[in-house]
Order: C-alpha cells, then sequence, then structure tokens
C-alpha cells in the first residue's frame, strides 16, 4: 500500500498446560511461555507499531500474593523495550540472589512474568492517541480474582456511545469514550454481576465461606457473560482476555470481520491473529491451526477443560475483511501468498490493453514492498498469456506452411514481460503520521528508484496492493517513476477503488480524503451534477434524525453517474505529477470488485469498496462521514 493506514491490532495468547517445572526440565527455562509469547507477538510486528503490551496470570499463588501483570510501552521499539527491560529485571534478580535459576519456585514468587498465562497485544491506534493510558491489555482490578479482568483485542465499534450511555443507564461514571473502555466496563459489570449471583445463590444454600469461594472460582460461566455483555456491540472484533481465576478466552464478532486463530496440544493453548505465525513459533502444520468460529468465545479454564460456545448467533453470511488478505496479514501465510497471486493476475488485462499489447517495451515492478506475491502473480498471468499467444501463433503458421526459423525467432524471443525492481522504500517511514503537513513532507523522501533500467521507450507499470489518499502516489512515487522518463506510467491497484470509509478496525473514516471520492466529487461539479451533493447532504441528516431509513448507505449515489473507469480516469489526472518535468502519459488501474471476490473466496467483507455495510452502524458512519465533509467538519465518524 503506496498509502499505509492505521489499522488491525495484533493479539497474542499463550496458556500454558503443564507446571513450570516441566517446561524447565524439558526446555531449559521455566519462561518458554514467555519467549513464545515474545516471538508470537515479534512474528505479527506488521499489525502494530504505535505501542505494546503483555500481561501475566500466575496461577495458585498464597494469599496477600500478587498474581496479575501487565507491562506496556509506547515508546519507539516498543515490543523489543518491553521484553528488554523485564528480562533485565529477571537478570537483576538473579544477580542479587533472589532468584534461584535452577529452582523454579523462587522463580515464580519474585519474577512477575514466571505465570502458567500470557497475553500480548501490538497496537495501530485507530482512536483514543497515543498515550500509554490506551494501550492494551486493559486492566480492571478488584480483590476478588474472578472480578479481576484483563482484556485486549483487534477491535473497533460503531457503537461506543451508545455504549457508553448503557453504563451510564445502570448508574456506572464512564471515564473514556473509547470503545475499549464501553467493553472493559460491559464485560466487568456482567463479570460482577455472575459473581455476585453465584454468591449470593451459595450463600442461600447454606455452604460455608471457604466452599463459596472455592465453588466462585471455579463456577464463573464466561460464555454466559460474554452473551449478556455482547449483546449490543456492533463492530467488528477479536478479543482475548483473562480473569484472575485462570480462566482465559479468545472471542471472535459474529460475522467474522476480524481475523483469529488457535491451537492446542498437550503442552500449550495459543491464539493469535494471524495462522502462520502459530505455525512457526511453535512447529506446527496447517492442518493443527484452527480458525475461532464468527459469534464464538473459547474458554480455556484453569483446570484445563476447553469450552467452545456461540456467544452471539454466527450471521448466516459471513463478511470477513478482505484487506487481511489484501494487505494485512502477513504474505508467507500459504493460502493468503496464493490469493494475493490471483489479485495481481486479475489486473493483467486491463494491463495489457494499457500498454497496447506491447510487452517487449515494458517493465513490470511494483510499490510498496507488500505488492510484491501481487506482482509474481501479475508476471506468471503474463507469461501465461504471452505463452497462449505464442502457441496460437506457431499453430496458424504452421498450418499455413509460413513456420520458419524467423517466425520462431519472432515469437519466443521477444515480446515477453520483463519484471525488474525499481522502485525502492529506503527509509522507514511511516505516510500516514498525524499532521497533514508533516505527512506530505514526508512522503515526497520516502521511495528512490533504480536508474539506467528503464528507457524513454518503455512503459513502466507498478503494482500497488491499495490506494487510498492517493498521498504517497501525488508527493513521493510518481515523481520518482516520472524521474526515469518512460512513455507512460501504469499505476496498478490489487485492490478495488476505496470509495466508503471503515468503521470495524482500520483507520479510514474521512471520506474527503480518499482519492476515489475526490474524483467523484469533481466529475460531479464538471458534469453540471452539483445538486446531487447536497441532495446526498440532505438525505444523510435525515436518515440521521430519523427522517429517512438509517440503514441506507446514501453516499453511493455520489458513484452512481459514473462508470469506474470514469473515476479511474479522474484519479489519474489528480494525482498527475505536473510539478516535475515529465510529460508521458499516466493510468491508475483497479481490481475490479468481481475478480477480488474470485481471488480472496469465502472472504467477502467489500463495504470499502461497494458501499455495502455488514451492520447497522456502518450505514450511520457512512452518512455522518458525509455530513462532516459537507459542513468541513474534521474527525472521524464514529
Amino acid at each position: 500500500m503506496s498509502d499505509p493506514i492505521k489499522h488491525e491490532c495484533g493479539i497474542a495468547q499463550v496458556r500454558l498446560k503443564k507446571p513450570l517445572e516441566y517446561y524447565q526440565e524439558k526446555y531449559g527455562t521455566p519462561l518458554w511461555g514467555f519467549y513464545k509469547l515474545f516471538l508470537l507477538m515479534e512474528k505479527q510486528r506488521n499489525r502494530g507499531q504505535d505501542g505494546a503490551g503483555v500481561a501475566a496470570v500466575k496461577f495458585d499463588m498464597p494469599a496477600g500474593e500478587p498474581y496479575m501483570f501487565r507491562e506496556r510501552s509506547v515508546k519507539s521499539n516498543a515490543l523489543d523495550r518491553i521484553f528488554k527491560d523485564t528480562l533485565k529485571g529477571y537478570q537483576k534478580l538473579i544477580r542479587n540472589g533472589e532468584v534461584l535459576p535452577d529452582y523454579v519456585p523462587s522463580i515464580k514468587r519474585k519474577f512477575d512474568f514466571a505465570a502458567e498465562l500470557y497475553m500480548g497485544h501490538l497496537r495501530y491506534g485507530t482512536s483514543g492517541g497515543y498515550s500509554l493510558s490506551v494501550c492494551h491489555p486493559f486492566f480492571r482490578r478488584s480483590s476478588w480474582p474472578t472480578k479481576n479482568l484483563i482484556l485486549a483485542g483487534n477491535f473497533n465499534m460503531t457503537n461506543t456511545k451508545e455504549l457508553n450511555d448503557s453504563l451510564i443507564a445502570i448508574g456506572q461514571h464512564p471515564i473514556f469514550a473509547t470503545d475499549t473502555q464501553a467493553l472493559l466496563e460491559k464485560v466487568g459489570f456482567h463479570l460482577d454481576e455472575a459473581h455476585d449471583n453465584l454468591y449470593r445463590y451459595l450463600r442461600d444454600e447454606g455452604h460455608t465461606n471457604d466452599e463459596i469461594a472455592e465453588k466462585i472460582v471455579t463456577g464463573i460461566d464466561l460464555p454466559k457473560v460474554f452473551r449478556k455483555s455482547a449483546e449490543s456491540w456492533d463492530g467488528g472484533y477479536a478479543l482475548i482476555g483473562g480473569i484472575g481465576n485462570g480462566d482465559s478466552f479468545i472471542l471472535r464478532d459474529p460475522l467474522g470481520i476480524r481475523p483469529a486463530h488457535y491451537f492446542e496440544d498437550d503442552e500449550v493453548f495459543a491464539a493469535a491473529s494471524e495462522r502462520a505465525p502459530l505455525m512457526t513459533i511453535f512447529d506446527k502444520s496447517l492442518e493443527d491451526i484452527k480458525e475461532v468460529p464468527p459469534g464464538h468465545i473459547i474458554v480455556m479454564k484453569k483446570s484445563g477443560e476447553i469450552l467452545d460456545e456461540a456467544f452471539r448467533e454466527p450471521e448466516p453470511e459471513q463478511k470477513q475483511c478482505s484487506f487481511e488478505r489484501i494487505y494485512f496479514s502477513r504474505g508467507n501465510d500459504a493460502d493468503i501468498y496464493k490469493e494475493r497471486k490471483a489479485l495481481g493476475a486479475g489486473l493483467c488485462n486491463q494491463i495489457m490493453e494499457g500498454i497496447d499489447r506491447d510487452l517487449e517495451n515494458t517493465v513490470i515492478s511494483f510499490v510498496p514492498n507488500t505488492s510484491e506475491v501481487a506482482y509474481f502473480g501479475v508476471l506468471e498471468e503474463l507469461r501465461m498469456i504471452r505463452r497462449k499467444a505464442v502457441k496460437a501463433a506457431i499453430l496458424d503458421a504452421a498450418e499455413k506452411g509460413e513456420l520458419d526459423s524467423d517466425v520462431l525467432d519472432e515469437l519466443v524471443m521477444r515480446n515477453w514481460p520483463r519484471g525488474e525492481k525499481i522502485a525502492h522504500k529506503d527509509q522507514k517511514l511511516r505516510t500516514f503520521i498525524s499532521t497533514e503537513d508533516s505527512r506530505n513532507e514526508m512522503a515526497s523522501h520516502v521511495y528512490d528508484v533504480t536508474y539506467g533500467i528503464v528507457e524513454p521507450k518503455d512503459n513502466l507499470v507498478c503494482v500497488d496492493d491499495s490506494i487510498v489518499r492517493g498521498t504517497t502516489l501525488r508527493k513521493s512515487v510518481l515523481k520518482i517513476l516520472g524521474s526515469l522518463n518512460p512513455k507512460k506510467i501504469i499505476i496498478a491497484s490489487t485492490a478495488p477503488q476505496i470509495r466508503y470509509p471503515d468503521c470495524y478496525g482500520i483507520d479510514m473514516s474521512e471520506l474527503g480524503k480518499f482519492i476515489a471520492f475526490e474524483a467523484a466529487i469533481e466529475l460531479l461539479k464538471e458534469k453540471g451534477k452539483k445538486d446531487v451533493i447536497a441532495d446526498v447532504y440532505r438525505k444523510c441528516l435525515d436518515a440521521e434524525n430519523g427522517d429517512a431509513p438509517n440503514t441506507v448507505n446514501y453516499v453511493q449515489e455520489i458513484y452512481k453517474p459514473f462508470t469506474d473507469d470514469e473515476i479511474s480516469a479522474k484519479i489519474s489526472q489528480l494525482v498527475y505529477p505536473y510539478d516535475n518535468d515529465w510529460r508521458g502519459e499516466l493510468q491508475v488501474i483497479y481490481q475490479t470488485v468481481d475478480n477480488l471476490h474470485k481471488a480472496l473466496d469465502g472472504h467477502d467483507g467489500d463495504w470499502y469498496f461497494t458501499g455495502n455495510y455488514p451492520t447497522p452502524g456502518g450505514f450511520q458512519v457512512v452518512n455522518r462521514a458525509f455530513i462532516n465533509y459537507f459542513e468541513k467538519a474534521k474527525g472521524r465518524a464514529y
């Protein structure tokens, strides 16, 4: 993605199934689970660089001893800092003689992260700023073990205000207006309720205090807690967490929007956002890793019992986020790798038309590095197209008696796809930093190119995985590619035009910043259809005020008068680098929605392309986003 965006936090969970002594004896350290957590998070570092946090729960600690711990950081290289600092503290305990490295009970008693349950979170902030206070995991503390709650997740809720209002209605005073705080307090309320109800029931049944305490520790029904907590949740979410009695959980929204995977063997239960890291870190096969079913919560009781239950009725039509497959998840997952190649292949008919089928004088490349797998798919499909053309031409020449060495040379030796590494992202600069002026300045220095490869007679095709704002294209990529002086530049996006805001975990919420939306608005003005803009504004207002249906996406009317090709052509004009000396032709082409679905079979979440939102909150967000645009109000629409 030449315009990287904030997105998709990462989650990791490691639950040991044996005593710590087992891991000391087999692997040489009782901190085996802690190290695995670090590696599992490291392999998902792509999912979060705004902060990181880890939490641990120790089992069977004596009364009066702490048993739940957390470390968080929002500094640069947050994940490395957390683990480096905690292990530095461990070494200090050894040096001071407080911990005996071969005596596990001393390690568990003195070192905070010698535990049986671990959770980790990698944060890309889509709300709440960048302070430590908004960094997961979140804690809700109590002197009762079963009222202690740890929660972390990859999620966005569209109805945070409604959730906070429901807390106020039951007498709470929520401090933060973030969806994380709302979820924490909502779950916490029902967890407290479950504890108190169980306590009263056992008391009334005549049980002693010791019996009550023991039965509460084992008797909390987490699936039931979440069935009550999540009744009104509207959004995409994958959550991990635990309570002080040692029960842990992972759950996923009923539409399957956010990803969640897990496996279990005789040593460990582990979960993560992505499948491939679990396979790598724990040396598992593809078949060992399972997806958390949409609408389900998987609970591992402290006893080791596994519960897999529905907490929300799974939706009949799943809407798994297609951006996970296009860009967010690591490309070394077997299925994602194949899908990204298929996305590249889906662009080839448009590419062939754009270069007038002149492969001989065309250089194929990619920008940024995350587009590389799709680039392989482009090259593979173009070669297949060329092979078919050569075969047909050879058969035709043979039938006419014209097949000779010269004809074979012409067909076999010429006009084949030529792939080169042209663009280089030579600095790890993020082009989505918080201020617009700083973003534009940074964007102009992100890329460099290979000189001496592209000639003035050449077309230059660059595969991009998606184009959101067009900022980096305008400010950097096209300027630097234009310096090579090709005849024509084609930017080929493996994703369709991003037309609508996301509200389920990706920070794409301001309509006015989408290059596709900007193009549609410009076309409306050029075609004398400005009244459409005001009409859509009125409809959005009516929907928000209850005077029109609020589960209709009125913003679709902005695009309705134009074909995809017309909008793509306008985008090409808008991002053209007029402020440098290159005056070749520029064409921006996009994946079709049909080809997207063919490539990503089973991952049908496409609301940012089509405007077809899977929850009521999505329609309310898109209409509010347009109101914000029309009224020149900045900020998220949810």
